[in-house]
């Protein structure tokens, strides 16, 4: 067995050469009824006007293997309206071998995983089996939105590849909300604060150096990708902020006690850590164009398909949701070539411009599959 250049705590399988979806079976996953579906271990296409199913398709895959929808915080959300409840079930090849992965999810929200019919009864021990990058256009949210969305795009990454990462934010996130819980109280004695800022740096410490050494691993291949998809016209980067770059955490909150108090909430820690975007030096969210937006977005996500790759040894599955919205031909054009070329493994891509993909598919000489989707239901494309 191997270990991760960039993390060292989690196994990775050395010899894998590939791993892909062989086939998804549906029940009542957001507006699916029924759908069972076999994949090509390279390049599927899937056609449909918007709003007919293609993104819930990538959705229930991308489930499949975080065990979230990429698109909705609440599993409610993804059961077919009028029914109790959803499954999924897939079947992945993963390093020669066969692995059935079964989820089921209620109302309630009472959520059920097994592998090969085994239960687990800890999903986050499941997450990172399965690793998948997902493209969309909801991915503006990461430029346009606050930094809880950035902070939640480190956090998903870092699930997937540091198995120990997940539970040490948990801890974190469970002892800030009794630390502002304490500091709402009547007279919060002093002591017992600083009790918890003694806990909260060491979390803090650890998830602090995990961001930081995440974010430095993308600088390389987003400029490499950035740079293929605009034709050179621009560079790009990427920079982390912490409070904790300048100083433990420890002693940041020992300064802050004060205002704590009298703001009755925790004010530093790595809850307010961002990302910065850059293009040519600027902030790419005041300067940069739609199109020169969404180009840094799909070679942001890019990036963290080879991060993931390098990390484990195989690529991951590539989702590529409405790839080529709001992007000029030129720059579609790069798009196109990059998506037929044999740097990847097993990709999704959803359209609505059958001439557009059967493009690429024709450039492609990897295996293929196609389907067309209406109302929810799928019909495979000879």
């Amino acid at each position: 067995m191997l270990k991760s250049k960039i993390f060292s705590n989690f196994v990775i399988f050395k010899d894998a050469v590939q791993m892909y979806l062989r086939k998804i079976i549906l029940s009542n996953f957001k507006n699916i009824a029924q759908a069972e579906l076999e994949f090509s271990d390279k390049f599927n296409s899937i056609l449909g006007d918007n709003g007919e199913g293609k993104t819930n398709l990538l959705d229930a895959i991308y489930y499949l293997s975080v065990t979230k929808s990429y698109f909705s915080h609440s599993d409610r959300y993804v059961i077919r309206c009028g029914e109790e409840k959803a499954a999924l079930n897939g079947l992945f090849s993963l390093d020669g071998d066969t692995e059935e992965i079964a989820i089921g999810v209620d109302s309630k929200g009472v959520k059920q995983l097994k592998r090969n019919k085994k239960m687990y009864h800890r999903i986050s021990e499941y997450i990172g089996l399965i690793p998948v990058v997902m493209v969309s256009p909801y991915d503006s949210e990461l430029v346009n939105d606050s930094g809880e969305m950035r902070r939640r795009f480190m956090n998903l990454i870092l699930f997937q590849i540091d198995r120990e990462y997940l539970s040490k934010l948990q801890s974190y996130n469970r002892l800030i909300v009794q630390r502002n819980s304490l500091l709402r109280s009547d007279l919060p004695s002093d002591d017992l604060l600083m009790t918890f800022a003694e806990q909260l740096s060491s979390l803090g410490q650890s998830i602090y150096e995990s961001r930081k050494r995440l974010c430095e691993s993308f600088a390389e291949p987003l400029a490499e990708y950035y740079s293929v998809i605009s034709g050179r016209k621009e560079t790009v980067d990427l920079e982390y902020g912490s409070q904790l770059s300048g100083d433990t955490l420890l002693k940041l909150m020992e300064s802050s006690l004060g205002r704590d108090k009298e703001l009755r909430y925790t004010t530093c820690g790595i809850q307010r850590d961002d990302m910065v975007f850059q293009m040519d030096g600027s902030s790419i969210r005041r300067y940069g164009s739609q199109g020169q937006q969404k180009s840094f977005l799909i070679a942001l996500k890019l990036a963290e398909f080879s991060i993931m790759k390098e990390h484990y040894g195989f690529s991951p599955i590539l989702l590529l949701d409405d790839l080529f919205d709001r992007l000029d031909s030129h720059r579609v054009g790069k798009l196109i070539s990059l998506v037929a070329s044999d740097r990847f493994g097993q990709i999704f891509l959803t359209d609505s411009n059958p001439e557009r993909i059967s493009s690429i598919i024709r450039d492609s000489g990897a295996g293929k599959a196609a389907y067309s989707v209406k109302s929810g239901q799928f019909e495979r494309i000879e």
